[in-house]
Protein backbone atom coordinates (compact mmCIF):
# COMPACT_ATOMS: atom_id res chain seq x y z
CA UNK A 1 0.00 0.00 0.00
CA UNK A 2 1.69 3.55 -0.83
CA UNK A 3 3.17 5.40 2.16
CA UNK A 4 1.05 8.84 1.16
CA UNK A 5 -1.86 7.32 3.70
CA UNK A 6 0.46 8.37 6.38
CA UNK A 7 1.26 11.83 4.63
CA UNK A 8 -2.85 12.74 4.48
CA UNK A 9 -2.98 13.12 8.53
CA UNK A 10 0.68 14.46 8.76
CA UNK A 11 -0.37 18.05 9.25
CA UNK A 12 -0.83 17.14 12.71
CA UNK A 13 2.66 16.32 13.14
CA UNK A 14 4.33 19.80 11.13
CA UNK A 15 6.27 22.41 12.67
CA UNK A 16 5.07 26.22 12.38
CA UNK A 17 7.41 26.99 10.18
CA UNK A 18 6.11 24.53 7.54
CA UNK A 19 2.93 25.50 8.25
CA UNK A 20 3.77 29.26 7.65
CA UNK A 21 5.76 28.09 4.19
CA UNK A 22 2.24 26.53 2.89
CA UNK A 23 0.52 29.16 3.78
CA UNK A 24 3.45 31.74 2.18
CA UNK A 25 2.83 30.04 -1.17
CA UNK A 26 -0.95 29.97 -1.10
CA UNK A 27 -0.50 33.97 -0.38
CA UNK A 28 1.92 34.28 -3.65
CA UNK A 29 0.13 31.57 -5.29
CA UNK A 30 -3.29 33.44 -5.40
CA UNK A 31 -1.60 36.90 -5.70
CA UNK A 32 -0.29 35.93 -8.67
CA UNK A 33 -3.66 35.38 -10.48
CA UNK A 34 -3.91 39.25 -9.66
CA UNK A 35 -4.48 42.02 -6.57
CA UNK A 36 -6.74 41.51 -4.05
CA UNK A 37 -7.93 42.89 -0.84
CA UNK A 38 -6.85 40.96 1.99
CA UNK A 39 -10.08 39.70 3.15
CA UNK A 40 -10.71 38.52 -0.43
CA UNK A 41 -7.31 36.63 -0.21
CA UNK A 42 -7.96 35.22 3.16
CA UNK A 43 -11.12 33.55 1.65
CA UNK A 44 -9.58 32.17 -0.99
CA UNK A 45 -6.30 30.90 1.06
CA UNK A 46 -9.42 29.76 4.01
CA UNK A 47 -11.08 27.40 1.04
CA UNK A 48 -7.84 26.03 0.39
CA UNK A 49 -6.30 24.90 3.58
CA UNK A 50 -8.56 25.94 6.44
CA UNK A 51 -10.69 22.41 6.49
CA UNK A 52 -7.32 21.65 7.57
CA UNK A 53 -5.62 24.42 9.32
CA UNK A 54 -8.18 27.61 9.99
CA UNK A 55 -6.71 30.67 9.12
CA UNK A 56 -6.92 33.14 10.98
CA UNK A 57 -5.66 37.21 11.76
CA UNK A 58 -2.71 35.73 14.07
CA UNK A 59 -1.60 33.90 10.95
CA UNK A 60 -2.40 35.52 7.99
CA UNK A 61 -0.99 39.08 8.23
CA UNK A 62 2.47 38.43 10.01
CA UNK A 63 2.60 36.32 6.65
CA UNK A 64 1.58 39.06 4.46
CA UNK A 65 3.92 41.26 6.83
CA UNK A 66 6.63 38.97 6.07
CA UNK A 67 6.27 38.78 2.35
CA UNK A 68 6.16 42.44 2.42
CA UNK A 69 9.24 42.85 3.81
CA UNK A 70 10.55 40.10 1.39
CA UNK A 71 9.85 42.51 -1.16
CA UNK A 72 7.90 39.75 -2.54
CA UNK A 73 4.28 41.55 -2.68
CA UNK A 74 2.80 45.20 -2.38
CA UNK A 75 0.44 47.42 -0.27
CA UNK A 76 -1.97 50.19 -2.69
CA UNK A 77 -4.13 51.61 -0.59
CA UNK A 78 -7.69 51.08 -2.39
CA UNK A 79 -9.03 53.96 -4.01
CA UNK A 80 -12.39 55.35 -2.60
CA UNK A 81 -11.93 53.15 0.21
CA UNK A 82 -11.52 54.23 3.75
CA UNK A 83 -8.39 54.88 5.69
CA UNK A 84 -6.58 51.13 6.76
CA UNK A 85 -7.89 49.50 2.97
CA UNK A 86 -5.63 48.45 0.74
CA UNK A 87 -4.90 46.18 -2.77
CA UNK A 88 -2.37 43.61 -2.38
CA UNK A 89 -0.26 42.51 -5.40
CA UNK A 90 2.63 40.11 -6.16
CA UNK A 91 6.08 41.90 -7.41
CA UNK A 92 8.54 40.61 -9.72
CA UNK A 93 10.65 39.31 -6.86
CA UNK A 94 7.28 37.52 -5.68
CA UNK A 95 6.57 35.75 -8.99
CA UNK A 96 10.14 34.43 -9.04
CA UNK A 97 10.07 33.49 -5.85
CA UNK A 98 6.74 31.71 -6.03
CA UNK A 99 7.71 29.81 -9.49
CA UNK A 100 10.97 29.35 -7.11
CA UNK A 101 8.88 27.04 -4.46
CA UNK A 102 6.72 25.67 -7.39
CA UNK A 103 9.60 24.02 -9.27
CA UNK A 104 11.24 22.55 -6.39
CA UNK A 105 8.84 21.98 -3.88
CA UNK A 106 10.60 20.78 0.07
CA UNK A 107 10.04 16.87 0.29
CA UNK A 108 7.26 17.35 2.81
CA UNK A 109 5.76 19.31 0.14
CA UNK A 110 5.49 16.11 -1.88
CA UNK A 111 4.76 14.02 0.59
CA UNK A 112 2.35 15.50 2.49
CA UNK A 113 -1.24 15.53 1.42
CA UNK A 114 -2.39 19.03 2.75
CA UNK A 115 0.92 20.83 1.23
CA UNK A 116 1.30 18.87 -2.00
CA UNK A 117 -2.55 20.27 -2.47
CA UNK A 118 -1.03 23.83 -2.13
CA UNK A 119 1.58 23.00 -4.60
CA UNK A 120 -0.78 21.30 -7.01
CA UNK A 121 -3.39 24.21 -6.64
CA UNK A 122 -0.50 26.48 -8.26
CA UNK A 123 1.61 24.51 -10.05
CA UNK A 124 -0.04 25.63 -13.88
CA UNK A 125 1.81 28.81 -13.23
CA UNK A 126 5.08 27.25 -14.25
CA UNK A 127 5.34 28.05 -17.86
CA UNK A 128 7.49 25.38 -18.56
CA UNK A 129 4.90 21.73 -18.76
CA UNK A 130 8.39 19.44 -18.29
CA UNK A 131 9.00 21.22 -14.63
CA UNK A 132 5.47 20.68 -14.38
CA UNK A 133 5.61 17.26 -14.42
CA UNK A 134 8.87 16.63 -12.69
CA UNK A 135 7.14 17.58 -9.75
CA UNK A 136 4.25 15.05 -10.48
CA UNK A 137 6.55 12.68 -11.06
CA UNK A 138 7.91 12.88 -7.27
CA UNK A 139 4.59 12.50 -6.20
CA UNK A 140 3.83 9.40 -8.63
CA UNK A 141 7.03 8.31 -7.14
CA UNK A 142 6.39 8.45 -3.79
CA UNK A 143 2.94 7.22 -3.60
CA UNK A 144 4.43 3.82 -5.24
CA UNK A 145 6.55 3.22 -2.30
CA UNK A 146 5.13 0.49 -0.06
CA UNK A 147 3.60 1.49 3.68
CA UNK A 148 1.01 1.34 5.87
CA UNK A 149 -0.59 3.26 8.87
CA UNK A 150 0.43 0.03 10.90
CA UNK A 151 2.86 -3.53 10.52
CA UNK A 152 3.25 -6.96 11.32
CA UNK A 153 5.19 -8.80 13.33
CA UNK A 154 6.96 -6.03 15.03
CA UNK A 155 9.18 -6.56 17.22
CA UNK A 156 9.34 -4.98 20.69
CA UNK A 157 11.40 -1.56 19.48
CA UNK A 158 8.40 -1.19 16.45
CA UNK A 159 10.53 -2.59 13.72
CA UNK A 160 10.60 -4.90 11.41
CA UNK A 161 7.61 -6.91 9.95
CA UNK A 162 5.73 -5.68 6.80
CA UNK A 163 2.69 -3.26 6.19
CA UNK A 164 -0.28 -4.32 7.56
CA UNK A 165 -3.09 -5.04 4.59
CA UNK A 166 -6.62 -3.91 4.43
CA UNK A 167 -8.12 -7.05 4.47
CA UNK A 168 -5.27 -7.97 7.56
CA UNK A 169 -6.66 -5.81 10.10
CA UNK A 170 -8.95 -6.91 12.61
CA UNK A 171 -10.36 -3.93 13.71
CA UNK A 172 -13.29 -2.75 11.61
CA UNK A 173 -12.00 1.30 12.40
CA UNK A 174 -8.37 0.79 11.27
CA UNK A 175 -9.61 -1.52 8.31
CA UNK A 176 -11.53 1.35 7.13
CA UNK A 177 -8.61 3.78 7.55
CA UNK A 178 -7.07 1.30 5.48
CA UNK A 179 -9.21 0.95 3.19
CA UNK A 180 -10.13 4.87 2.58
CA UNK A 181 -6.28 5.17 1.75
CA UNK A 182 -6.08 2.85 -0.15
CA UNK A 183 -8.88 3.97 -2.60
CA UNK A 184 -7.51 7.75 -2.18
CA UNK A 185 -3.97 6.46 -3.19
CA UNK A 186 -5.64 4.60 -6.47
CA UNK A 187 -7.32 7.67 -7.84
CA UNK A 188 -4.15 9.95 -7.54
CA UNK A 189 -1.78 7.49 -9.01
CA UNK A 190 -4.10 7.15 -11.47
CA UNK A 191 -4.99 10.52 -12.34
CA UNK A 192 -1.35 10.93 -12.34
CA UNK A 193 -0.17 8.62 -14.61
CA UNK A 194 -2.86 9.63 -17.09
CA UNK A 195 -0.94 13.24 -17.17
CA UNK A 196 2.23 12.33 -17.65
CA UNK A 197 1.44 9.43 -19.69
CA UNK A 198 -0.50 11.74 -21.70
CA UNK A 199 2.19 14.33 -22.10
CA UNK A 200 4.72 11.24 -23.25
CA UNK A 201 2.26 10.16 -26.01
CA UNK A 202 2.09 13.80 -27.00
CA UNK A 203 5.44 14.13 -27.32
CA UNK A 204 5.92 11.19 -29.15
CA UNK A 205 3.23 12.14 -31.21
CA UNK A 206 4.98 15.95 -32.11
CA UNK A 207 8.19 13.75 -32.71
CA UNK A 208 7.05 11.71 -35.57
CA UNK A 209 5.15 15.05 -36.53
CA UNK A 210 8.28 16.59 -37.09
CA UNK A 211 10.21 13.45 -38.49
CA UNK A 212 11.56 12.78 -42.39
CA UNK A 213 8.39 12.72 -44.45
CA UNK A 214 9.02 9.83 -46.65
Amino acid sequence: MPRHIESMYASIRCDVGQADSMLELALLGFLAEGPLRGHALRRRVARLTGYVRPVSDGTLYPAINRLARAGLLERHPEPGAGAGRYVLSLTPAGREEMLRRLRTPADHEITDFTRFLVVLAFLSQLPDTAEQHAVLRRRLAFLEEPASFFATDEDEEGTGGRPLRAEEAEDPYRRGMLLTARATSRAERAWLREVLDGAGAAAAAEHRADGPAD
